[in-house]
């Protein structure tokens, strides 16, 4: 369950952090993603603690049964001992009894003082052997009432393993599809990086986080400054990139422009940086949607003007780095999201 809470986790922060600057209308409809994968998150969280919770109590519980049963097993054996053993001395008994009643018939005619003795001596056999019953009796008694309750322990113990059997199906599916989210990230981040080799050093770099691949280009590679119009050799870059995206349809894509944090000079329709970075993701989702395989619903595009820098310093260097176009690729979540909901 911790590796669900990671993925609810980080489509958290990247709702809240990449959507925080689309059109009022998507904005609201981002938003509500977010609220809704918020909601999920914390209802992972408690689940997930609830659950570890109810695994001990069963767990105790089924620790404490399997005491009782071994109890009772123990002292069904013993019962089971001391019957066999009632039952053997009431043969022997019952064949004293016979040979006493055969020593009475034949001694009839003997004298009166061994007819009562011999009297004497069946009536102490016969008081005994009643005895004898009445414990058998009081003894399968006990053993009927020890079965009943071995029963019944035996049916606590196996709903509970049924109990448990169901709960690590729901997380082994639930690891299943993470593992295949994950694998999925990493096919799509090694075929991104196999199309776009021959731009590597040139102001592209590809990285992998919270099972999202990122593709980050820098302005050299795209834009000339204060410009949202995409170089010949950027645009190169941005159709490569859309021909694995139009083989991969389970991929989501945001766009996001970034600037520095040099005030812009506004002219004609671009105002500040705001504009520029909108300006600039606009433009490469344009380039990207050209190529006809990859749906306009799978794409974000997003602008986050100077207030996502990668470095906070004030030098040229720095404000290379944060003047840049990300391009954000993520699994579809859907599958896991159904999971999530049915359990």
């Amino acid at each position: 369950m911790n590796s669900a809470v990671k993925t609810l986790s980080f489509a958290t922060l990247v709702g809240l952090s990449l959507f925080s600057c689309v059109p009022a209308k998507q904005y609201n409809l981002l938003k509500d993603n977010n609220t809704k994968c918020e909601e999920e998150r914390s209802r992972l969280l408690r689940e997930n603690d609830s659950l570890k919770i109810r695994v001990r109590e069963l767990s105790a519980k089924s620790d404490l049964l399997e005491r009782e049963k071994a109890t009772l097993v123990s002292d069904s054996t013993k019962r089971q001992i001391a019957f066999l053993t009632l039952t053997q001395d009431y043969t022997k008994l019952q064949e004293r009894y016979n040979d006493l009643n055969t020593a009475h018939e034949a001694i009839l005619k003997g004298t009166q003082s061994e007819t009562k003795k011999l009297l004497a001596e069946i009536q102490k056999a016969q008081l005994l052997l009643m005895q004898r019953e009445d414990s058998l009796r009081g003894m399968e008694g006990q053993l009927s009432a020890r079965s009943s309750k071995l029963n019944m322990a035996q049916g606590q113990l196996d709903s509970l393993a049924r109990n448990l059997n169901e709960k690590n199906s729901a997380l082994m599916e639930l690891q299943a599809m993470l593992a295949k989210k994950d694998s999925i990230s990493n096919a799509l981040r090694q075929k991104v990086k196999n199309a776009l080799t021959g731009f590597d050093g040139k102001g592209l770099t590809i990285s992998q986080k919270n099972g999202m691949v990122y593709v980050s280009m820098e302005d050299k590679l795209l834009f000339k400054s204060g410009s949202f119009e995409i170089d010949a050799r950027g645009a190169d870059a941005i159709r490569e990139l859309a021909k694995v995206l139009g083989q991969n349809t389970n991929i989501n894509i945001m766009v996001e422009g970034h600037t520095d944090d040099v005030p812009y000079q506004g002219r004609g329709e671009l105002r500040d940086n705001w504009d520029l970075s909108v300006k600039r993701s606009t433009t490469v989702v344009r380039l990207l949607t050209e190529n006809k395989a990859i749906n306009p619903t799978r794409i974000t595009s997003a602008g986050r003007s100077e207030y996502l820098p990668i470095e906070a310093a004030k030098t040229p260097q720095a404000r290379q780095k944060n003047r840049r176009t990300e391009i954000i690729l993520t699994p579809n979540l859907d599958e896991l999201m159904q999971i999530i909901e049915k359990n």
